[in-house]
């Protein structure tokens, strides 16, 4: 059996990434009270699993609750206390808060969190993984830290809260069953909305409408079809449900300006067009 592929990469895009420098686990009471005169070396988070604490940044105080966290700035003067004689907070300190911005999360701004048991475990990974120092920590320490910051995207970022997670499953359903015949009916009762609504949420998602979205998605496919397999046109077409060949090498020319025998004799040969 030959099965068709699509190659899932990257965008080529610069995607920034913190370097992990410390984690602090803290309970404090009343007597706990840090001032920052030179501010802060280099960024950070603070996670407030219980208790509560305070800290003061130009001049504006804010409260961070249990089961809150908050990024501050580096070179950023601050004071921080224990309220009520009881604090429980892990602080990271890390190379820059790129990262957290590119993932839009909130900095400079008290956020609560219900993914307090998740992070604190991935802490807790963290804290074992230093202690204990087992081949890789160092890399294992940097992964923790974007898991963390990933788990705080899913659950506030503007793109996961504008973002319908039926649509996931729409577009994964599409790309699983790529050899099988899709019909815009089957995603209209998979993802329970009106016609008008899954074709204005759809495209909003992908900058296509579902039938140009499939059709590009099949294009892909065949390309890859005729680079690394040996079937025919008309078998390509049968599988990815063309309606025949002659229809299948008008739509492949039109999207890549060439014949798909051109498209593979290229290939075959080591160049491209």
């Amino acid at each position: 059996m030959t099965f068709i592929d699509i190659p899932y990469k990257l965008e080529k895009r610069s995607v920034p990434f913190p370097v992990f420098h410390s984690i602090w686990k803290v309970h404090a009471d009343n007597s706990y009270e840090v001032s920052k005169r030179e501010g802060f070396d280099m960024p950070g988070l603070f996670l407030t699993f219980d208790g509560k604490g305070s800290i003061t940044m130009a001049n504006q105080t804010y409260e961070l609750d249990k089961n809150t966290f908050f990024f501050v700035e580096d070179a950023t003067l601050a004071m921080y206390k224990c309220l009520n004689n009881d604090w429980k907070f892990y602080f990271l300190d890390f190379s820059q808060l790129d990262m957290a911005r590119y993932l839009q999360l909130p900095v400079g701004e008290v956020t609560s969190t219900g993914k307090m048991a998740e992070a604190m475990q991935l802490c807790e990974r963290m804290i074992d993984g230093l202690i204990a120092q087992p081949i890789g920590y160092e890399y294992a320490s940097n992964i923790l830290l974007q898991e963390l910051l990933l788990l705080f995207t899913r659950e506030h970022s503007l793109v996961a809260l504008s973002h319908h997670t039926e649509l996931n499953q729409i577009l994964i359903y599409i790309h699983r069953n790529l050899d099988k015949q899709i019909r815009i009916e089957d995603l209209l009762q998979l993802s329970g909305w009106s016609r008008t609504t899954f074709f204005t949420r759809f495209r909003a998602l992908t900058g296509l409408s579902p039938t140009d979205y499939l059709l590009k998605l099949k294009l892909a496919a065949a390309r890859v079809a005729l680079e690394t397999t040996s079937l025919s046109l008309k078998e390509i077409a049968a599988k990815l449900h063309f309606y025949d060949e002659f229809h299948f090498s008008k739509l492949f020319k039109k999207a890549f300006d060439q014949s798909p025998s051109t498209y593979r004799k290229l290939k075959l040969m080591g160049t491209e067009r």
